[in-house]
């Protein structure tokens, strides 16, 4: 429901991938891939593995039966008007999903696929705490690519006060959110 931490967590989440997205989407295709000191080396592959992790853990929390083919192709985007449309379909899905979560639903465990044979169940909640962290940690070492690069790294912390609309600007709109 929409008072859950889940829910919060997860429309913070789209709202930090629209943030962050709009200003790699300003990037030339040689910003986009060169090489940068990181976990992945350009930032169009650090987003492209936010969102195939994305895809796992959510198919897996719908049970959508996709398992580990999510990570088929780990750069399935070079574009990356299509990335973003990607992945603020996903964030759309897991917010769905986190709208109408229960505490029961929290704690259902669910069938994770990590490969060799091998399958983990997990609570849903834990799931969901590891891919916010997951998507936090990288969209930090984007934004941390950024800085060398024509474009400034986006505020990414002033989302849920009511102090803080002012700075959102118009990306609640741009989302078709009303209000917090």
């Amino acid at each position: 429901m929409p008072g859950t931490s889940f829910f919060h967590q997860a429309r913070n989440n789209a709202w930090s991938n629209h943030r962050l997205l709009t200003v790699c989407s300003r990037l030339s295709d040689a910003e986009l891939n060169a090489e940068r000191t990181s976990f992945f080396p350009t930032v169009l592959w650090t987003l492209n593995h936010i969102l195939i992790v994305d895809w796992f853990y959510i198919d897996a929390l719908v049970a959508g039966g996709r398992g580990r083919d999510c990570f088929a192709d780990e750069n399935p985007f070079s574009d990356i008007a299509a990335l973003s449309d990607a992945q603020r379909q996903s964030d759309q899905t897991l917010l769905k999903f986190c709208e109408n979560l229960s505490d029961a639903d929290a704690a259902r465990l669910v069938a994770l696929d990590r490969g060799n044979g091998k399958t983990a169940h997990e609570m849903a909640g834990a799931v969901l705490s590891h891919l916010f962290v997951h998507q936090t940690h990288h969209r930090g070492q984007v934004h941390a690519m950024l800085s060398g690069t024509s474009q400034k790294p986006p505020q990414l912390d002033e989302y849920h006060l009511d102090c803080d609309a002012e700075f959102r600007g118009t990306d609640f709109h741009d989302l078709g959110w009303d209000g917090v």
